[in-house]
């Protein structure tokens, strides 16, 4: 059973609450969970992030996969290295990128 830490859809049309869950990979979006480590709501200015950083860290440490956009509020916390995004990329010349894993 491999694990992903994933945003969950939560709120109404057009304003999203997001609930960060510990979920199995081959569940559906905002189907069963395996642990609730915290929230994420987007529209509020600023955007509110609230994780319990004890239970994602042992996540973490047990092979789960985070997603793309827990990986960049995970790295905003302090808890994951931050990556760089390929997107941010663009018109950067390629002698001057920073040198990347892959």
């Amino acid at each position: 059973m491999t694990v992903r830490i994933r945003l969950t859809r939560l709120g109404k049309n057009k304003k999203p609450v997001y609930r960060i869950v510990a979920a199995d990979s081959r569940s559906p979006r905002d189907g069963k969970i395996l642990e609730n480590l915290g929230y994420y709501r987007p529209m509020d200015n600023p955007a509110v992030v609230e994780i319990d950083e004890e239970r994602a860290k042992h996540w973490l440490s047990v092979g789960a996969q985070p997603s793309e956009t827990l990986e960049r509020l995970l790295a905003d916390k302090g808890l994951l290295e931050k990556k760089v995004r390929k997107a941010s990329l663009i018109g950067v010349a390629k002698k001057d990128r920073p040198k990347t894993d892959k």
